[in-house]
């Protein structure tokens, strides 16, 4: 026990101890690429290593350390793994964890400006960083109407730009009536599962998300929305939110976000865009084809912690009208208020999502951004991308593989000529080996292979190796 009259880990034992930790993660990150990139535990391993009760005095930490390694690790799927190809990345990097670190040593809860400036003005200023960065329009910036906020993902974005839209085509009355079973939303038959559940938990139900069909790129038809509302609004329905992808999650498909945006100018309908990863791409102005029409967005998100070397969890989610967010989500009981609120010359972030606590998730971000700088930054955007479309080029000289869709950036689709089983035989043979790690979605019925490149320390040397065990799984068929 390191203080037996309270109990507490001393400074002396903590430094010696984070020492540890800092050292261990740093062979970890150094050695990952030699461990199978897919945990190997069958249900219910971790908790069989675990005793059935809570130790009653406390242990040594060198044991923690040793079954960390002995327990957890054999049940880890490595995701910071160069050969990670799966879902999409989820990428970490030095300063991020040194900032995450910080963060919690701090211990800071920022729900109000006043409970730590610092936590609150870095934010905006950070945020306000990013808006020029990725040319983002102007009026995402808190000098303007609008501002940032950080979130923990785009599911909870999406729902906070779900809850301000509702409340504009309500009128700001259905915190006070309930949600009369009018409203309806868009999305395209590619958004993400979190739009539904956006629409569940708002009360508008999911009988009332109006999915949209795509075109041959997997892209959200504008003629199809706008004939949707029309019919709604004919049968006596509210249009309140329109959600559009910049980069779906099973094929990275892009929306017409200027025709989208017409449509809802024109009918003062929430437009809402969610760019989960692809977002971080328009840190390079050639990428910023992507962004197209984002003047007529009313919220934008995207996640740093996907494709921007800063860990989870780090949603950015901007408006055009911080006014409109507000109402929609400000509630202050006496216990929250004070002078600083009440001057109205700060920020709350609490009035700008869900929850009412927030850790200091600024600081990673600002700690990433400082490191790399926006020339380093668009450096390894630009090499995944690169390789991505390296890997293309092969799947095209292939006579045993095809593209299901054109790869944008950095996410491409494809398949074996031979059909759904072939594909998925393959898929299972090179995760089986551990080498790398592959995931499927469906495209028009079939059984498709993704290869996401976005890992941070990801090389051409694995995106070749990746392909060869792919092409020599292809052979065993």
């Amino acid at each position: 026990m390191s203080d037996k009259e309270n109990y507490h880990m001393s400074s002396d034992e903590f430094k010696r101890f984070g020492y540890k930790i800092i050292d261990w993660i740093a062979e970890y990150h150094r050695d990952i690429e030699s461990r199978p990139v897919l945990s190997r535990v069958n249900p219910g391993d971790i908790r069989a290593a675990l005793p059935n009760t809570a130790p009653e005095q406390g242990e040594a930490f060198d044991d923690f350390i040793r079954d960390v390694d002995k327990i957890i690790m054999p049940g880890i799927t490595h995701w910071q793994s160069p050969n990670w190809f799966a879902y999409f990345p989820a990428n970490t990097s030095a300063p991020s964890i040194l900032g995450e670190l910080l963060s919690a040593g701090l211990g800071v809860q920022g729900m109000l400006w006043s409970t730590s400036p610092a936590c609150t003005e870095l934010e905006t200023h950070v945020l306000d960083w990013l808006v020029d960065m990725m040319g983002l329009p102007r009026h995402f910036k808190s000098s303007n109407t609008g501002g940032g906020v950080i979130q923990d993902t785009a599911s909870s974005a999406t729902l906070s730009a779900l809850l301000a839209g509702r409340e504009r085509a309500t009128k700001y009355q259905s915190n006070k009536k309930g949600v009369n079973g009018r409203l309806v939303a868009y999305a395209s038959n590619q958004a993400h599962s979190s739009i539904e559940k956006a629409i569940k938990i708002a009360g508008i139900g999911s009988q009332n998300l109006r999915y949209i069909d795509v075109d041959e790129n997997f892209s959200m038809i504008p003629e199809i929305l706008a004939a949707q509302i029309d019919l709604d609004l004919e049968a006596g329905y509210t249009p309140c939110f329109v959600n559009a992808n910049v980069g779906s999650t099973s094929s990275n498909a892009m929306d017409p976000l200027q025709e989208i945006g017409e449509i809802c100018a024109r009918r003062n309908i929430w437009f809402h865009v969610d760019a989960a990863m692809s977002g971080t791409a328009a840190l390079c102005p050639e990428f910023r084809f992507i962004h197209k029409g984002m003047e007529y967005a009313d919220s934008y998100c995207f996640n740093p912690h996907k494709w921007m070397f800063t860990n989870f969890d780090c949603d950015v989610f901007w408006v055009k009208s911080r006014k409109e967010l507000i109402d929609a989500l400000t509630l202050t009981p006496e216990y929250l208020r004070n002078k600083a609120s009440e001057s109205g010359q700060v920020i709350d972030y609490r009035d700008w999502h869900i929850q009412l606590g927030r850790r200091f998730r600024s600081l990673k971000l600002w700690f990433v951004i400082r490191h790399y700088g926006v020339e380093g930054l668009q450096y390894h955007i630009r090499e995944h991308v690169r390789l991505a479309q390296q890997f293309a080029d092969w799947v095209r000289g292939s006579n045993e593989f095809e593209l299901v869709v054109e790869p944008p950036l950095n996410l491409i689709c494809f398949r074996h000529k031979d059909g759904d089983g072939a594909s998925q035989k393959i898929m299972e043979t090179v995760n089986a080996a551990g080498d790398i790690y592959l995931t499927h979605t469906k495209l028009n019925d079939q059984f498709v292979l993704r290869m996401s490149i976005g890992q941070t320390k990801t090389e051409e040397r694995h995106v070749r190796h990746a392909w060869d065990l792919i092409q020599q799984a292809a052979k065993t068929l």
